[in-house]
Formats: C-alpha cells, structure tokens, sequence
C-alpha cells in the first residue's frame, strides 16, 4: 500500500478538516488581534521611529475617525504577522497528508526559510531604507518662490507608507523560496537560472523602482540584496541538486561494479 492510499479520505472529510483548519486560522488570527489591539499604540510608536530617525517628529489627521480606524489596521498588520506561525502550520497539516515523504522532505524547509527571509526583508526596510526614503522625501520642505513648503504627513498616509515599505521588502527576500521550488518542480533549471542573470538584474531593478522612493539610495538598498539573494538561489540550488543525485547515482555505481 503507498504512503497516500493510506490517508485517502472522502470529499466530505476533506472538506471537514479544511473548515478545521480554517477555524484554527481565523481563532488564531481573532485572539492576535485582541492582543494587538491593546497594544495598537506602542506598535504603532515602533512603527514611526524611521520617521523620528529621518528627523519629523509630527503626524496629523484630518479625517476625524483617522486616528482610530489606523489603530485598527495597525493591530490587524501585527496581528497577521503575530498569527502567520499558526496559519502556515495549519496550511502544513492540511497539505501534508496529499504528499509523499520525499515531497515533505522537500516542501518543509521552503516553509521554514519563508518567515525567516521575510523577517530579514522587513528588518533591512525598517532599520535602513525607510529612514533614507523619509529624509530624501521629507526633503522637499522649505521655501520654495517665498511659500513656505512644510511636510505633515498624517498617522494614516504613514502607516499606509510604513506597511507598504515592510511587506513589499519582507515579500521581495523571498525570491530564494521561489526560485528554488520553481526549480523543484522543473518550471525552470539551474542552466536557465544561470544563463539569466542579465535579466534577473533589470527584474530585480524593476522590482526595487516600484517598491521604493525615486532616489537612488532607497533602491540600491533592494536592489544589491535581492540580486546576492538570486545568486545564493543559485548556490542552495546547486548544492541540493548534487544531494539528489547522489542516492539516484549510487544505484548504478554499484551495478556497474556487478
């Protein structure tokens, strides 16, 4: 009997444990967000520290509801970050019985790499590209033909700003998860990879021009990482390719011994 003819269920279980799963989802993501919520305002003062760092020290609002629906977003984006652990596990558990074990072993650890790329991503954009967008952005404050131009950007305009610049960064160090599942399911090879890297450069170029400010620095600071990210796709690609080869490659050393 094969490993799936052994977790062969009906419609209607499946359909059962996928409610389930979702349940956990939505309970973990419910009980995140209370938990975010109450502290919706010490995450949102970490939130602004860039803003504090590029030398602005004022947010405003002018819709009078503002203020509270940003707290609401705030604890929601902290929530799924907080719940994703959860949601990921339970997206594992339904999955996992439809796979082989090679197809375990080879799915788990692009699932273990995705929340840590994704931390890195957040991290270079909150402690190095936000602040250098903000003050290049921030800039354009002083008199300009005897006007006095003064930027006052509102807790709403910023968060949209700050969650952007996050998740678009955490989203982009991803790039070694999917071109390494890309490759393990053969939609492209190391010799396509390889032979692409021109135009993985003007991709990545692309890419960072969308998700950043137009000055140049915000971009290189995408740029220069997610291009060392590419070439280290290439490396783990390599490397895991030998790995598989070789229990396929030791059947027929020892037959040519034979």
């Amino acid at each position: 009997m094969s490993e799936l003819d052994e977790t062969k269920m009906p419609l209607l279980d499946h359909l059962i444990e996928l409610r389930n799963r979702l349940l956990w989802c939505v309970f973990a993501l419910a009980i995140a967000f209370g938990v975010c919520l109450y502290f919706a305002k010490p995450i949102f003062a970490f939130l602004v520290q860039p803003l504090l760092a590029a030398g602005h020290g004022k947010l405003i609002y002018t819709d009078i509801f503002e203020a509270f629906f940003v707290e609401i977003k705030v604890a929601f984006f902290a929530a799924t970050m907080v719940a994703f652990p959860v949601i990921a596990t339970q997206i594992w558990r339904f999955v996992a019985p439809g796979l082989y074990a090679q197809e375990k072993r080879a799915f788990l650890p692009f699932l273990l790499m995705t929340p840590v790329l994704f931390t890195a991503g957040a991290a270079l954009a909150y402690y190095m590209a936000m602040p250098v967008a903000l003050k290049f952005l921030l800039g354009y404050s002083g008199n300009v033909g005897g006007i006095q131009q003064e930027a006052l950007p509102g807790v709403g305009n910023y968060l949209s700003f700050a969650t952007k610049f996050l998740f678009g960064f955490g989203v982009a160090f991803l790039l070694p998860v999917l071109l390494m599942l890309l490759e393990r399911v053969g939609i492209v090879t190391l010799a396509q990879l390889k032979a692409g890297r021109r135009y993985a450069v003007v991709g990545i170029a692309a890419i960072a021009a969308v998700l950043t400010p137009p000055d140049l620095m915000s971009q290189i600071l995408l740029l220069v990482p997610m291009y060392m990210l590419y070439e280290l796709a290439i490396i783990a690609i390599m490397i895991t390719g030998r790995k598989r080869r070789q229990p396929e490659d030791a059947p027929a050393a020892e037959q040519s011994r034979i």
